[in-house]
């Protein structure tokens, strides 16, 4: 092992590097982790879900309290008053916990922190801030990062990205959130709670492209009893910086009419593309497939045997939970264990009110694929938790194999959705039946009674509608 300076080396420390480097020091490997940012952590504790999760649990706090909804509870409040720079405060907090964190746990488990950017100069080694570097094994996991908009240009003053998002000075009056996905959704949700009014435009005919049908109809009649107006199927052509503002210009998706919109500011939210400019991955011997990703085989290891790679810089979606499993799994295979991460029980969730979350296969695509299946579904409206919390938006759907009652699919649209969804994965990784979950005693009253009675619903015997 002396003819290599490290036993692994981990490009990256968002949440799949971090995770990947100190499981593999935990397992014996000498480990060290190049990362460029003055903080650990990645787009996520940095720029992405850390902050975002923090600015919707502040805003949703300030609505519920301004909006008057709490006097039917008997909680009369007077004036209520933004202090932005606060909210960013207390988000900017949370982040420094937590990605001090990481570095109190790289020095508790002896990772070593290269600073700089990596680029490959070879199969086996690696050049950081001019130092060159090897290692027996290196797993690549630089992430992703916003997809930009042909012909529009990210000012991070009007026209802003997801991290120009996170930190705006002010409320705008009109924000344009150019994406209907999980990014535009959740921030818009944001500033929409702060005052904001907020237009989503979104190429295709729904929103949340990729969740299950009827969720995201669900989905989109809550938003707009909200507030928000949403404009699916409409294509954007062209953003102009108007002064402090700037004109977005529309038309049918199909084709048609061109319409201006006026904005305080535009949110560019369509998507991520992976990482992997820079790293000179030729010189690995790695070349990367026709969507700029890194192919890897079940193991996370590329077709070169000493580079491995996890998280959105490889195929399938770009969640950092995702990137954890396969950082711990990719680290465990180096040591010579049997890590493993089962890509069909993977959940996700949208982090607005009501929150929305799904794990395995849709309706849709199971009908698609000519499987045979029966659905449950149960409304929060009949449960008596989210009855007595006047918070009944959405339900609970159970899709699960028509021949043998496994469940394939869960799907929620509730208060606690991404809560709630966990149980849903585990029973799915231990092949749970609807059957399963029906007969399992849960506590009264809660929310997951509403899972309990869409899996008593596959059979179409639930109790409580």
């Amino acid at each position: 092992m002396a003819e290599f300076d490290f036993d692994v080396i981990v490009i990256g420390a968002g949440p799949g590097g971090y995770v990947a480097a100190i499981r593999a020091a935990q397992l014996g490997l000498r480990t060290a982790c190049v990362e460029s940012r003055e903080t650990l952590g990645g787009t996520c504790l940095n720029v992405g879900c850390i902050p975002s999760k923090a600015l919707l649990h502040a805003s949703e706090m300030f609505a519920e309290a301004s909006d008057g909804s709490l006097a039917k509870f008997g909680v009369k409040i007077g004036q209520v008053e933004l202090d932005l720079d606060t909210m960013h405060g207390e988000k900017a907090k949370a982040v420094k916990e937590l990605t001090g964190g990481i570095a109190f746990l790289f020095k508790k488990n002896k990772v070593e922190w290269l600073k700089g950017h990596a680029a490959f100069t070879g199969a086996n080694s690696v050049d950081v801030a001019g130092k060159s570097y090897s290692a027996k094994n290196i797993i690549v996991a630089t992430g992703s990062s916003v997809t930009p908009l042909p012909g529009v240009t990210i000012d991070d003053e009007v026209v802003i990205d997801s991290t120009g998002a996170l930190a705006l000075p002010k409320v705008p009056e009109h924000l344009v959130v150019i994406g209907g996905g999980v990014i535009g959704l959740e921030l818009g949700s944001v500033w929409k709670r702060l005052g904001a009014k907020v237009t989503v435009v979104e190429y295709l005919d729904e929103i949340l492209p990729g969740m299950d049908g009827e969720v995201r109809k669900e989905a989109r009649k809550i938003f707009k009893k909200q507030g928000f107006e949403i404009r699916t199927s409409t294509k954007v052509t062209a953003v102009e910086r108007n002064g402090s503002g700037a004109t977005v210009t529309v038309e049918p998706a199909a084709g048609g009419s061109a319409e201006m919109i006026n904005a305080d500011a535009v949110l560019v939210s369509i998507g991520r593309r992976p990482n992997t400019e820079g790293l000179a991955l030729d010189r690995a011997g790695i070349q990367l497939n026709n969507k700029g990703q890194i192919e890897v085989d079940h193991d996370f290891r590329t077709k070169v045997p000493s580079v491995w790679a996890i998280g959105d810089v490889t195929p399938g979606p770009m969640l950092a939970h995702k990137a954890e499993d396969e950082g711990i799994a990719a680290a465990e295979n180096i040591a010579g264990q049997t890590g493993i991460v089962n890509h069909e029980v993977i959940p996700s969730v949208v982090y607005t009110h009501p929150e929305i979350a799904g794990v395995g296969r849709t309706e849709d695509e199971l009908r698609a694929a000519g499987v045979e299946v029966r659905v449950g579904k149960f409304p929060f409206m009949a449960n008596s938790r989210a009855k007595t919390n006047r918070d009944m938006d959405g339900f609970v759907k159970v899709i699960a194999d028509a021949r043998t009652d496994r469940v394939l699919g869960v799907h929620i649209v509730g208060s606690l959705a991404g809560t709630m969804i966990a149980q849903a994965a585990q029973a799915m990784e231990f092949g749970a039946t609807s059957e399963d979950i029906a007969y399992t005693c849960h506590a009264h009253p809660t929310h997951s009674e509403a899972l309990k009675e869409a899996a008593m619903a596959v059979t179409g015997l639930p109790i409580h509608i």
